[in-house]
């Protein structure tokens, strides 16, 4: 796709994906009004919130609820994004061999025990392939599994929208990413295909130190080697295959997110 048309085709995508949620916010709060069990009038039964003022109450209750909503839509988004470089695809329907699963927990363990994260130790493991293998079929949800057909490259990655990982999930977060991993290199076997172009990463949609500020999460920094993380504008240059991805998304959302704004003032005067 040309340059010029590719900025176009990111910024529609943006403005597409904050229309429809600014709406989407509306809808919702708006049949939500009457029902004592809405989000917003729940926390009306919290005396200790109530007692500090409606508007407190008022956001309390909103920003939760508005932070989960808004981390599903720069998910999809970035996967909307993508496929403007990428093919975009599914679940990884595979198998994942005994020693495989081994090699994955001894890594962990090793993490643990402070050894430095590197992607030599499970990119260069190698198995031999069992004549039956029924037995240890599986499928495995995966949340943006990109494929570029021109670099013949597939990206696995575990996206945080939040910005940030609770500390206690970077194990786990690591040992999903490690069976989508042998269990992609393992199809490709199967297929015939080159397995080696298989790259796995830890993203987030902002650095939560601030763009351009050093991400440092050490606990996350324990179990991903530093080519395994794209933190915040990294993860959306990537998306956008464009060293300006960022720059373009963001310029165009800073004019779209007046919808939300709109949205919010009509929700903000429903309630009181």
């Amino acid at each position: 796709m040309k340059e010029g048309l590719k900025e176009t085709a990111i910024r529609v995508v943006v403005d597409t994906a904050i229309t429809s949620f600014a709406e989407g916010l509306v809808t919702r709060y708006t049949n939500e009004h009457d029902n004592p069990e809405g989000v917003i009038n729940s926390k009306k039964n919290n005396c200790f919130i109530a007692e500090l003022g409606k508007e407190f109450m008022f956001y309390s209750a909103f920003v939760r609820s508005f932070d989960s909503s808004f981390g599903n839509v720069l998910e999809k988004m970035g996967n909307n994004i993508a496929k403007l470089s990428y093919e975009v695809r599914g679940n990884i329907n595979s198998y994942i061999l005994p020693e495989q699963i081994q090699r994955i927990a001894n890594i962990l363990n090793n993490y643990l025990l402070h050894e430095e994260p590197e992607t030599e130790h499970y990119n260069t493991f190698t198995t031999i392939k069992p004549k039956i293998i029924e037995s240890y079929r599986c499928s495995h949800v995966t949340d943006n599994y990109f494929y570029d057909k021109e670099r013949d490259m597939h990206y696995l990655i575990e996206l945080k929208a939040s910005g940030d990982l609770d500390n206690k999930k970077a194990r786990s977060e690591k040992d999903s990413l490690l069976q989508q991993y042998f269990m992609l290199k393992n199809l490709l076997i199967s297929e015939n295909k080159p397995s080696n172009n298989i790259k796995i990463f830890f993203g987030t949609a902002y650095n939560k130190y601030g763009e351009g500020n050093e991400w440092k999460q050490a606990r996350v920094r324990q179990f991903f080697s530093k080519d395994e993380l794209l933190i915040g504008k990294d993860y959306w240059n990537f998306v956008c295959d464009d060293s300006g991805g960022f720059d373009i998304i963001f310029s165009q959302y800073k004019l779209s997110c007046e919808k939300i704004r709109k949205a919010l003032i009509i929700i903000k005067d429903m309630y009181f």
